[in-house]
């Protein structure tokens, strides 16, 4: 990202006044946010990422929280949800165990996710990001894409300062915070995005992609992990700007099809669309145990439970899914993924459950587990679910007794109906 040369353009972030280059506070209202970048006003694809947004939103609705560490997350064997910015000084992380999480931050205030809340909140940013562009491409509850090319003429303003005015808008009327990405493409605009949070917006141009690349960590690109990361440090590449330096069928005889993207990102490369209507890859349920289980008559109705909520969410969303995939975490928080393709997409719990109890029977040999999760991938039109099953004559019956049980469910709610599996069994997990 460059620093303000002569004559950048740019503007105060608070009240949107236009500024001479190299102000370090604002002409207007004296706020040091100001926002300069030679290319700023010809960039049109941001990210925008909601700043520690279940945290936030609690500390939204409860003022007291505003200067405490709060944790969204929850009982001793679950993990961190999200951190609130003053937790994350204490080395609280998302994904981290909880238990880790409170010896961190001791003083933490811990609050139970609330789901609908969030998904509420959500939808209300997206409504606004919808607002300003057809062109948004969600990635998650509190983040997407936006397209902001053609939009100057509508909204009477370059797209660096419609996000601007977008931030101030969020924060006044919903009560959050965003930090913007804002660039050429959507490689780089998730990247800037996450450079000066919270309540960040950070500019890359074309012209200082590859300067601006080439110091950072392979980590930095999309699809390098950590186990793959080793392997391009076990090979001596441990920057992007070693990767500038390679050939692109170098990469491809090494790395396979990875090769061509790290060959094409490491120099700015991105020639991807933002598609406001990219469909869901998975639909899944897990659950986090808070003592570990070894014993498979145990794991049974949770799977059962969870399958349930899987078939629930694949109706109400109108799809189905071909291949189960069974997932589990030891107690020494080791993955274990396996899967298994049908013959048929389904919708059914049933099928989910039974092709996911096959998976089950070969993994529950003594390991202890603290997580077990079921879904479905390979999602597809519903029409073409759940055929006649010529092999399973009673398969045909409990589709029947499932539907009866989703009516009874719509009607009188989730605990109307109980199967044999669940009912009595259920173990408390976070």
């Amino acid at each position: 990202m460059s620093s303000s040369a002569a004559y950048d353009p740019g503007f105060c972030r608070d009240c949107l006044t236009g500024q001479p280059d190299g102000r370090r506070r604002c002409r207007a209202c004296g706020s040091p946010r100001l926002l300069y970048h030679k290319a700023l006003y010809d960039l049109s694809i941001a990210h925008i990422d909601c700043d520690a947004f279940y945290a936030s939103v609690e500390k939204r609705d409860n003022p007291d929280l505003a200067d405490k560490p709060v944790i969204i997350g929850g009982g001793k064997r679950g993990v961190v949800s999200t951190a609130c910015y003053i937790a994350r000084i204490s080395g609280v992380r998302s994904a981290m165990p909880m238990f880790k999480a409170l010896e961190a931050c001791p003083d933490a205030v811990v609050i139970r996710p609330n789901m609908e809340k969030y998904v509420a909140v959500g939808r209300q940013v997206r409504t606004m990001f919808q607002e300003l562009t057809p062109l948004v491409q969600p990635l998650s509850i509190d983040e997407a894409f936006l397209d902001l090319s053609g939009t100057e003429r509508l909204h009477h303003d370059p797209p660096a300062r419609i996000l601007a005015k977008l931030v101030r808008r969020v924060e006044n009327e919903i009560g959050i915070t965003l930090s913007v990405g804002l660039s050429y493409c959507k490689f780089l605009a998730k990247v800037a995005s996450d450079l000066q949070k919270p309540r960040g917006f950070s500019v890359i141009g074309q012209e200082e992609a590859l300067s601006f690349l080439a110091p950072r960590p392979v980590t930095t690109i999309w699809g390098v992990g950590k186990a793959f990361a080793t392997t391009l440090q076990a090979d001596g590449i441990r920057t992007i700007g070693q990767l500038q330096g390679m050939q692109e069928g170098d990469l491809m005889r090494r790395y396979g099809t990875m090769g061509q993207r790290l060959f094409r990102l490491s120099r700015g490369i991105d020639d991807r669309n933002v598609h406001p209507n990219d469909p869901a890859k998975s639909v899944s349920a897990e659950t986090t145990f808070f003592d570990d289980i070894s014993r498979h008559e145990d794991l049974v109705p949770i799977l059962r439970a969870l399958s349930e909520k899987v078939s629930h969410r694949l109706k109400k969303q109108e799809i189905a899914g071909q291949t189960v995939v069974l997932k589990l975490k030891t107690a020494d928080f080791k993955s274990r993924t396996r899967n298994r393709r049908l013959e048929d997409p389904t919708q059914l719990a049933d099928r989910i459950f039974r092709t996911g109890l096959n998976l089950l029977e070969k993994e529950t040999d003594g390991t202890k587990f603290r997580l077990i999760g079921i879904g479905v991938t390979d999602l597809c039109d519903p029409a073409r679910a759940d055929p006649p099953d010529l092999v399973d004559p009673q398969a045909a019956r409990r589709a029947a007794a499932e539907a009866a049980m989703d009516r009874l469910r719509d009607k009188f709610g989730k605990a109307a109906v109980e199967t044999g599996f669940t009912f009595g069994n259920q173990r408390k997990a976070t």
